[in-house]
């Protein structure tokens, strides 16, 4: 039996950040996009764009941030790129208020919030290393995942109902907040941080913006990984605009059951979060990727089999309770391991890597979907994803692949 450890107060400070601001997000899903209709009439050409230009440009920005955050303390980082997201969130209510919102500002607030989340997420990362025993890795990354997918169950359907009752912007002031919050909790953390050492090169040269992807490239385990993750997570996510416009639109569904498909499932996210450390306690690691990793990948061609009413609506409601149990039991058993095989010095890049890689395939995937649902439908798009991720799982490591000790990893960067 494995009981519940306790990870101290700084870990749970650490965890208040990262829980407040994911309820802000999950609370602010989506209000951009829906500014830019309720406030602005955008068309839905712009509406796309909000949606996957600013993000694409903010994954350029955080390119060059990634050096800059290695080098530095992580928790002073981390504070400046909350309270970045709070500024920049927080002129949406002010130029509404004044009447001086518009598409561009929009587009520039979400490039801004991508390019900060993501240096933030990096630095986080690394500080989590240093914050936590080795052992506990699993443990805290279980918690982040099981907090991310209460706030996905939680949030989206409050932030519809606050926007209905208060107006549109009323949700990007909750998210906004939600950074501030964040950032006095981080500020709470008391633990002395030591001064990041460099590898005797200039972080600004011009080959410090690639050694994330030198170390994931060149590493087996994670490479297999890295791609593996990249084609799973976006064509899961190319299939989300399809599967909206194939219920509310072809077939009927009311947009309650539509918020009810993708909230409901997300209770399975609670699930394989907590399940993760039994699991690899009893089977091990290596089982987790092969199998786990597998069944992540299976269930999506569920979806082209969508029909109307009650049983269409179960159908969603399964595949995606299915997807969302395995992704949220693997995933914190990936963070464990990308973390304890990446030097302490390149963990700030490599998972600026990994962020950049994963934001272009789903951008990428996404727009292929889009077109191939206008060419022929919506289900013809998903069917062929479902295909498609069917194999994915010939990209996990094999167990060659991934050494279970590596000291000169432990010992970080002399």
């Amino acid at each position: 039996m494995v009981g519940r450890r306790g990870l101290g107060r700084q870990f749970g400070w650490l965890w208040a950040a990262y829980a407040v601001s994911a309820y802000g997000s999950g609370l602010g899903f989506g209000a951009l996009p829906l500014i830019a209709v309720l406030a602005l009439r955008a068309s839905p050409a712009e509406v796309s764009a909000l949606s996957a230009v600013g993000p694409a440009v903010g994954a350029l920005i955080a390119v060059p941030l990634a050096p800059w955050v290695e080098f530095r303390r992580k928790r002073p980082v981390m504070i400046a790129m909350d309270l970045t997201r709070f500024a920049a969130l927080a002129t949406v209510p002010v130029a509404y208020a004044f009447g001086w919102l518009s598409f561009v500002q929009l587009l520039v607030i979400s490039a801004v919030a991508a390019a900060a989340k993501i240096a933030f997420n990096a630095a986080s990362g690394a500080y989590l290393k240093a914050l936590v025993r080795p052992d506990d890795l699993l443990v805290a990354n279980a918690r982040f995942e099981s907090t991310n997918w209460s706030s996905i169950a939680v949030g989206p359907p409050l932030g519809g109902a606050a926007i209905g009752l208060f107006g549109p912007v009323t949700t990007v002031v909750a998210d906004a907040l939600s950074y501030l919050l964040s950032a006095l909790s981080i500020t709470a953390i008391r633990r002395r941080e030591e001064a990041p050492q460099t590898t005797g090169k200039s972080p600004a040269r011009a080959g410090a913006l690639l050694d994330g992807w030198r170390h994931l490239m060149g590493h087996p385990g994670l490479r297999a990984l890295y791609l593996n993750n990249m084609l799973v997570g976006g064509l899961i996510m190319a299939t989300e605009p399809l599967l909206a416009v194939l219920l509310l639109r072809q077939l009927g569904f009311p947009p309650w059951q539509y918020g009810l498909a993708f909230a409901a499932p997300c209770v399975g996210g609670l699930i394989g979060s907590r399940l993760a450390r039994r699991v690899v306690a009893r089977y091990g690691r290596h089982a987790v990727f092969r199998t786990v990793g597998t069944l992540r990948a299976i269930w999506l061609i569920g979806l082209a089999f969508v029909r109307p009413g009650v049983v269409g609506l179960v159908i969603v409601i399964a595949v995606e309770l299915a997807i969302i149990i395995n992704m949220s039991l693997y995933t914190p058993v990936l963070a464990t391991y990308r973390l304890e095989h990446t030097p302490k010095h390149l963990v700030a890049r490599t998972l600026t890597a990994w962020s950049i890689g994963q934001q272009a395939s789903i951008a990428v995937l996404t727009a292929l979907a889009g077109l191939l649902a206008d060419i022929s439908s919506p289900r013809t798009a998903l069917t062929v994803a479902g295909l498609l991720i069917l194999a994915t799982p010939l990209l996990l490591p094999r167990r060659d692949q991934m050494p279970q000790h590596e000291p000169e990893l432990a010992r970080g960067h002399s």
